[in-house]
């Protein structure tokens, strides 16, 4: 009997003492926690305010505009507005065109309208005019170079697609056509709009277009959040990568 007893008394001790064995709870923070999230507001803010630079270098540069950009200098040739304002109200033009495409914005979509306008019009207020070769070339290696870093950075922040290319995503989800031809057809389009109301397009434009999606990839890759969520409470779920830079 007292052997039973040590028995059963032995398993009930092994009972305890393998509750007490647990492995204790882990304090680290979980890829979705406050740093993660700390570095992905980080991330999406200097990637939109940057976007906004790169932009006002390529504009001053003289040598033709990223293709919206196009369109929002025909617009302000037109209205008399600043490019900036232009980009936002087209930006929020552009937003509602989600509604009938069911896409759901996120911070980042939001933040992106408003923003990148804002900073390039600010840029564009500091930059000195300049005829010089000498200046207007760098400042149009500049502004391509730091809009595929700023691209890189506020992609990865993963807070919702910019209104643009949630407008391109939508279409493809609608109507079935490829990402590289809904995307290719909206450009287009952009393009000459713009150029019709008297938008520059040159070769600024061109090289823009051919160099955007290698240099997008790279600072993807530079800028990616090693097991960061692909969705958050305050962002819709984004697109992927490649599907918004897919050309």
């Amino acid at each position: 009997m007292r052997q039973a007893i040590s028995t059963i008394g032995g398993h009930s001790l092994s009972a305890k003492s393998t509750k007490s064995a647990k492995t204790p709870r882990r304090t680290s923070v979980t890829p979705g926690g406050k740093p993660h999230l700390a570095r992905r507001l980080c991330q999406l803010y200097a990637g939109l305010t940057l976007y906004g630079v790169s932009s006002a270098l390529m504009v001053t540069a003289g040598f033709g505009p990223e293709p919206w950009n196009v369109l929002n200098q025909g617009l302000a040739e037109l209205t008399g507005l600043s490019i900036g304002t232009i980009s936002i109200i087209v930006g929020a033009a552009v937003l509602l065109l989600w509604i009938p495409l069911r896409q759901r914005p996120g911070l980042g979509t939001v933040s992106n309208v408003f923003l990148c306008g804002l900073s390039m019009d600010a840029t564009l207020a500091l930059l000195p005019d300049s005829d010089s070769f000498a200046v207007r070339i760098p400042l149009l290696a500049a502004g391509i170079l730091l809009n595929g870093l700023s691209t890189g950075l506020y992609i990865t922040a993963r807070f919702g697609p910019g209104p643009r290319d949630g407008l391109m995503t939508g279409l493809h989800q609608r109507t079935g056509r490829s990402i590289r031809l809904m995307r290719t057809v909206i450009e287009v389009v952009v393009v000459a709009t713009g150029f019709a109301l008297g938008g520059t397009v040159g070769v600024g434009t061109v090289l823009y277009a051919v160099s955007i999606g290698p240099l997008a990839q790279f600072f993807l890759r530079v800028f990616a959040i090693p097991g960061a969520p692909s969705r958050s409470v305050v962002a819709a779920a984004g697109q992927p990568e490649q599907a918004i830079l897919q050309r």
